[in-house]
């Protein structure tokens, strides 16, 4: 190993702050992952990865669909090819894909979770996104479970071309499958939710959650301001304008969201219990 590669792991190690990207303030990194990645001086909700989601929401859990990996169908290539891209992102995430499943339990409910990722090439939905997606959805009827997505993205993902734009379709009909057994579907929207992602199952659930400030829509800002050529609204496709039009249920601080999603499913699955007595 070179010394500039030492140097540079040295570093790595040693990266204790950061910025936070809404009021500058300088943020100690122990502290920040403490406080579930808010900034303590604006309540700005940064990214967070999909293993932190499963730590903060559920007390135990086991990983669903793991097999399930992503491939080349296209063998597409831009100035990098997607078999590299797909080395790079499961590296620097330690993750296989842009989504996890898990079963487990939330506070003394079990529950199925699916958990999106915005460091692994965006967010993006691709066949193995939607498979995950799709199987949570079957073992979450089959065994009588809620499912909650925490959902973040920019869209489909171009290098798997029509085959990721199929996966819309998937999704939805997934999401079928809980709604024909009556099973409550949990959508938390976490910034940024965009593109085919938002078209299909973050918007199909029985309760929509959103972060606070989360960038929620299809297209971005700046492409709509380009297209319509008129400026946009103060505070467009961030979740509190989306709550005061009725596109969300709810905005819920990150500190608050475990609790909130227990009461919610508490309350959905109140019938099935009622109903086994």
């Amino acid at each position: 190993m070179g010394f500039f590669e030492r140097f540079r792991k040295k570093e790595e190690k040693e990266v204790l702050w950061t910025k936070c990207d809404n009021c500058k303030s300088l943020l100690y990194l122990p502290e920040l992952r403490a406080n579930l990645n808010v900034c303590p001086k604006c309540q700005h909700h940064f990214n967070v990865s999909a293993k932190e989601r499963l730590g903060q929401l559920l007390e135990d859990h086991s990983l669903l669909f793991e097999r399930v990996k992503p491939a080349d169908p296209l063998g597409f290539k831009d100035t990098k090819s997607y078999k590299e891209r797909l080395r790079q992102a499961q590296e620097q995430t330690g993750i296989s894909e842009a989504m996890l499943v898990a079963e487990g339990m939330l506070l003394d409910e079990r529950v199925v979770l699916a958990v999106m990722d915005f460091n692994f090439i965006g967010g993006s939905m691709g066949s193995v996104v939607g498979e995950r997606f799709y199987r949570a959805c079957k073992h979450a009827s089959q065994k009588g479970l809620p499912l909650i997505a925490v959902v973040t993205s920019g869209g489909a993902r171009m290098q798997e071309g029509i085959l990721s734009l199929m996966q819309m379709a998937k999704t939805s009909a997934g999401v079928g499958y809980l709604r024909r057994q009556g099973l409550p579907y949990i959508t938390v929207l976490a910034d940024p939710t965009t593109g085919g992602v938002s078209a299909s199952f973050a918007f199909l659930g029985d309760i929509i959650i959103a972060e606070p400030r989360a960038l929620i829509g299809f297209a971005g800002p700046r492409v709509i301001e380009q297209t319509i050529k008129q400026q946009l609204p103060e505070g467009f496709q961030r979740s509190e304008f989306l709550l005061e039009r009725g596109m969300v249920d709810m905005v819920v601080h990150r500190k608050d969201l475990k609790d909130t999603l227990h009461s919610l499913v508490k309350f959905a699955t109140y019938w099935r219990r009622h109903a086994e007595l």
